[in-house]
């Protein structure tokens, strides 16, 4: 072997074999990571990438996937050990299933609303009004191949009087257009609604050691089932009334909802899936609307958690308290106390993490306050 193959073999043992990958509709640099079997932060140093948008053609370089210079590049992951291997995201729908209808905003003679354009990570309203807008049924087929929880599920408005609602969410690193179908009566209206990304820097953590610890818990696991398995619930919408804060006169801090962030030196980017509030230890926390609680104790990671079903596939999640006053089963009103904000979990100061999750995807808490649906 001479000495120009010696040193190259080195170096790939050294730093691994990067293969190439051409991003597709609906990658996220998560999803591509996942299939993968890669982190987010690995993707990102080998690519020197700046953030977390990704455009549609390009090419990035893949830790530890063989280059194959003699085929074109795919989105199909090596084979790995079944063991380490996370499972591959499913491939898009086909661009025919993608393709929107006739322009129109009318269907068997209900009025369709969508959004002129969305941000990552929002929640949104498909507004359906006329006589038969109950019967009607909704759909995001755009979902399917995204990092997201029941892509393409079938919805049914909930409304009355001829005014309804199918409630959309826009996964956090997608900024592939949403696409929506409407169907009633045979008839089907299908379009298309622009995302524009969040462009916020990584914020890089480097949290001691004696809390992120908590990251590697093994309780932790448990924990995270516990919260995923409230995400699937489906019950009907119990809220009448528009969403409050859950402090009283707090604002929220510069650690923002989206952003991207690392929780240790070289850790893996995960984004920031709600918005915190510094408040003394003791602030009261308070219900952002009516619902049930499904989960109340103190976990590793979230610390002190109180979940709240509100239906329609609407939670509220309150991260990191010192006291919880309610328990799991119980009926709680808009503007109850919950318990008290603390330092608990993977927390550096007193605060109150808040999540507003649609279907378990994480969507902005501001988007919610002083409404009845996010808007």
């Amino acid at each position: 072997m001479n000495s120009r193959a010696l040193l190259l073999l080195s170096l790939s043992v050294l730093f691994g074999v990067a293969g190439a990958y051409t991003v597709k509709r609906g990658d996220t640099l998560y999803s591509i990571a996942r299939a993968n079997n890669t982190s987010v932060s690995s993707i990102i140093r080998l690519n020197s990438v700046k953030g977390t948008t990704l455009e549609i053609g390009q090419e990035l370089r893949i830790p530890g996937v063989a280059p194959t210079p003699s085929a074109p590049a795919s989105n199909t992951p090596a084979s790995s050990s079944p063991a380490t291997r996370k499972p591959a995201l499913p491939a898009p729908l086909p661009a025919e299933q993608l393709t929107p209808t006739a322009p129109t905003s009318s269907i068997a003679g209900v009025t369709v609303r969508v959004p002129q354009s969305l941000q990552m990570g929002e929640a949104f309203v498909v507004q359906l009004s006329g006589a038969r807008a109950a019967q009607a049924t909704v759909r995001f087929p755009s979902e399917v191949g995204e990092d997201v929880r029941m892509p393409n599920e079938v919805l049914k408005p909930t409304g009355a009087a001829g005014e309804y609602v199918a409630l959309g969410r826009v996964v956090l690193g997608k900024t592939t257009p949403v696409v929506y179908e409407v169907t009633l009566g045979g008839e089907l209206i299908r379009g298309r609604i622009p995302v524009v990304g969040l462009d916020q820097p990584i914020q890089h953590l480097n949290l001691p050691i004696r809390v992120s610890a908590v990251l590697q818990d093994p309780g932790k696991a448990a924990e995270d089932a516990a919260v995923d398995r409230a995400y699937m619930l489906r019950t009907p919408q119990v809220w009448t009334r528009p969403f409050a804060p859950a402090l009283a006169r707090v604002k929220a801090t510069s650690s923002s909802f989206g952003q991207p962030r690392t929780y240790v030196a070289g850790g893996e980017v995960a984004y920031h899936f709600g918005t915190d509030y510094p408040a003394p230890v003791g602030t009261a926390v308070l219900a952002v609307n009516d619902g049930k609680v499904i989960l109340a104790a103190k976990y590793p990671v979230r610390g002190g958690l109180v979940l709240i079903d509100h239906g329609a596939g609407v939670t509220s999640l309150y991260f990191h308290q010192s006291k919880i006053v309610v328990k799991a089963g119980q009926v709680v009103k808009r503007g109850q106390k919950l318990g008290e904000v603390g330092n608990t979990g993977l927390s550096m100061g007193a605060h109150l993490h808040l999540e507003m999750r649609v279907r378990g995807e994480g969507t902005n808490p501001a988007n919610w306050v002083d409404r009845l649906w996010p808007q």
